[in-house]
C-alpha cells in the first residue's frame, strides 16, 4: 500500500454540495490516480465546513464509499482510500503446491458422464423471440418446485444461483438499499452486494440456522431484500430447523413486501428436510436451486421460482431476444436430471459427502477438536484461536486451508474468525488421518501460544 499522504493535501480537490456530488469527486479523485490506497480523506467535520454542508451530507457521501467498497471506515484512523479488491472467491487456489483442502468443490468422482449426457440430446435451433425456457425442464422443475410451494409461482432459468441472486436483487434493489445477508456468509452473495453497492446487513447464524433477533434487527434497519440459506448452510453447514423457519416466518409477516431469496443450492444432495422461511401469504419471495452441485460446476444453470411480480421483473432481464441460457443446455440437464442412473447417483452421492463429513468430525472430536459438518460440502472446524496462525502451520504441513474470516461479513462481531473451512469428503483413508493429526497438532500449538500470550 502507497504511504498515506496527509488528509490537508487532498481536501482542496473534493467538490460537491450532494451527498452525491461528493461521493462522486471522491471516486473521480480515486479513478485518475490522484487519490491512491492508503490516502486519509479529509475529516467529516473538516470537509462538511470546506464545502458549506451539513456534516449529515460529507456522513452520506463517505458511507456510499465505503458500501462501495472505495472507502474504508477505521474509526480513529477516520476513512481512508482503499485499493482495488481482493475478493476471496470459490474454488481451487491457482499456483498453490499445497494440498487444496478449502476448495468448497464438489467430487468429479460423484458427478455424471457428461459424454453419456450429451449422446441423448436432440439439438435443434432456437431462435429470437421464442421461448426461454426448454418444456422439458420446465415440466421437470415444476413438479421439484410444487412438491415444496403448492403455490402459484413462476419459473426462470438463469445461469447459475449467483446469477439469479444478482439479477433477483436488481430489479428489486436500488445502489444504497440495505440487504439481510447471513453471517457467516457464501463468499458470493457478499461479493455481489458490495459490488452493486448495495448496504449488506449481517444476520449472525447458530446452529438452526438464521437467528430471529438477527432477521429482526435487519427489518427494523430498513433491509429491503433477505438472502437465506435454507440448508448446507456456506460455511457452516447448518439447516433451518422447522420451529426456527416458523419463527423466522412470524417475524417476516409484519414485513410482507420485503424480498425473501432462498438460495437451496444443495438442494437433491441434501440430508437436511427443507423447511422454507417463505410463508404461503408473503408478497416478494424467490426460490433459487442450482444443478452445479449434483450436475457439475460447469452446468451454468438454476432453476428460479417467484411470485409474479418478481417472475415478470426478472423475465426483463432474461428476455428472448437476448440473455436466455441456452436451450442445449437446458435439455441436457432436463435429460440428466429424467435418467435414473443420474437420479441414484445423486442420492449415493449426498449420502456420500454426509458420512466423509460426519467422519471427519468424529475422529477430530476424539481428539478435542470440536467442529461441524451437518450437510453440505465442508467441514467447519473451531479453532479457538488465531485461524492465520492454525492455517499457517496446516501450510508446513503441506496443507492449504480456508479461512473462516473469509466468510465473516460483520468483521467486529463475527465468530468466523475463530474458524476454518474444510473440504475434506475427496480425501482417502491414509490422507484424511494425516490431516486429522496434522489440524489437531496445529490447533494445539494454536492454543498454547494464546494461553501464553
Amino acid at each position: 500500500m502507497a504511504q498515506a499522504r496527509d488528509r490537508d493535501d487532498v481536501s482542496d480537490r473534493i467538490a460537491g454540495a450532494t451527498a452525491a456530488e461528493i461521493s462522486e469527486s471522491v471516486r473521480d479523485l480515486v479513478d485518475r490516480g490522484e487519490l491512491a490506497p492508503g490516502d486519509h480523506l479529509p475529516s467529516v467535520r473538516a470537509l462538511a465546513a470546506r464545502l458549506g454542508v451539513n456534516r449529515n451530507t460529507v456522513l452520506a457521501a463517505y458511507r456510499s464509499l465505503v458500501t462501495a467498497r472505495i472507502a474504508i471506515t477505521g474509526g480513529r484512523t477516520g476513512t481512508t482510500v482503499l485499493g482495488p479488491a481482493q475478493n476471496p472467491d470459490e474454488g481451487f487456489t491457482a499456483g498453490t503446491v499445497l494440498r487444496d483442502i478449502g476448495s468448497g468443490n464438489p467430487d468429479a468422482a460423484h458427478l455424471p458422464d457428461l459424454a453419456a449426457a450429451f449422446a441423448g440430446v436432440e439439438p435443434a435451433h432456437v431462435l429470437y423471440g421464442e421461448s426461454v425456457i426448454d418444456p422439458a425442464l420446465a415440466e421437470w422443475a415444476t413438479e421439484w418446485i410444487a412438491a415444496d410451494h403448492p403455490r402459484p409461482f413462476r419459473l426462470s432459468i438463469t445461469a447459475g444461483a449467483v446469477d439469479a441472486v444478482e439479477r433477483l436483487l436488481a430489479q428489486s434493489l436500488v445502489q444504497g438499499d440495505r440487504v439481510g445477508l447471513e453471517d457467516p456468509c457464501f463468499l458470493s452473495s457478499i461479493h455481489t452486494a458490495r459490488l452493486a453497492g448495495y448496504a449488506p446487513v449481517a444476520i449472525p447464524v447458530d446452529r438452526e440456522g438464521m437467528t430471529v433477533e438477527g432477521l429482526r434487527t435487519a427489518l427494523e434497519s430498513g433491509a429491503r431484500a433477505i438472502i437465506c440459506t435454507p440448508r448446507a448452510h456456506n460455511p457452516t453447514g447448518v439447516g433451518i430447523s422447522a420451529a426456527r423457519a416458523m419463527a423466522l416466518r412470524e417475524v417476516l409477516a409484519e414485513h410482507p413486501h420485503v424480498l425473501i431469496v432462498e438460495d437451496d443450492h444443495f438442494s437433491l444432495l441434501s440430508t437436511t428436510p427443507y423447511s422454507s422461511i417463505i410463508a404461503p401469504t408473503h408478497h416478494r419471495w424467490a426460490l433459487v436451486r442450482s444443478v452445479s452441485k449434483f450436475l457439475g460446476p460447469d452446468m451454468r444453470l438454476a432453476v428460479t421460482a417467484s411470485d409474479p411480480v418478481t417472475a415478470n421483473r426478472l423475465a426483463l432481464r432474461l428476455s428472448p431476444g437476448t440473455m436466455w441460457v441456452s436451450h442445449v443446455m437446458q435439455r441436457l440437464a432436463a435429460g440428466m436430471l429424467r435418467d435414473t442412473a443420474t437420479q441414484n447417483l445423486i442420492a449415493d452421492s449426498g449420502a456420500h459427502y454426509a458420512a466423509r463429513n460426519r467422519a471427519f468430525v468424529a475422529l477430530l472430536a476424539e481428539r478435542g477438536v470440536h467442529a461441524q459438518g451437518d450437510d453440505g460440502l465442508n467441514v467447519w472446524v473451531d479453532v479457538q484461536g488465531d485461524t492465520a496462525e492454525a492455517a499457517r502451520r496446516l501450510a508446513l504441513r503441506g496443507w492449504l486451508a480456508r479461512s473462516g474470516a473469509e466468510f465473516a461479513l460483520d468483521q467486529d462481531g463475527s465468530t468466523s474468525d475463530s474458524h476454518l473451512r474444510l473440504t475434506v469428503h475427496d480425501l482417502d483413508e491414509a490422507d484424511t488421518q494425516r490431516l486429522v493429526e496434522d489440524l489437531a497438532t496445529a490447533i494445539a500449538g494454536v492454543r498454547a501460544t494464546g494461553e501464553g500470550a
